[in-house]
């Protein structure tokens, strides 16, 4: 990688807060819906976790925030699930590296509503949600 993007990528990720990672084995999953915190608001549910201790031996980057992401066929047909994944991912783009407490693993999860409703709703929606879950920083 050339030094201008590696200048870039520095800025992002001092622009965006902490960095975020990805939640992807379903064992994740369940142990963050175990944990019991909860928040459901209109435009979507947010589960949160604290991170469990990580050996160091584990290959990967540690990431001080994870983001995991569901829908279920609740939601609608495949075409509405995945916008509805698009739309949450693109809110924890923007608000979770800066408002989310480090140290934690959230699982958003797509309600009917996430589609339809205005993207200020869903941000307002999630902040709300950190809140409540004493995820906020």
């Amino acid at each position: 990688m050339s030094p201008i993007g590696q200048t870039l990528v520095a800025k992002d990720e001092i622009a965006q807060g902490s960095p975020v990672g990805r939640l992807k084995r379903r064992a994740d999953f369940l142990r963050v819906a175990g944990a019991r915190r909860k928040w459901a608001a209109p435009g979507l549910i947010l589960q949160v976790s604290p991170q469990p201790e990580r050996n160091p031996a584990e290959p990967g980057p540690a990431f001080p925030i994870r983001v995991g992401f569901t829908a279920s066929r609740k939601v609608g047909n495949a075409v509405m699930r995945n916008r509805a994944r698009r739309r949450l991912k693109a809110i924890v783009a923007e608000l979770v590296g800066r408002h989310a407490k480090p140290g934690h693993d959230l699982v958003l999860i797509a309600r009917t509503a996430t589609c339809d409703c205005p993207f200020e709703d869903l941000k307002r929606d999630l902040l709300q949600s950190l809140k409540r879950t004493k995820a906020a920083a």
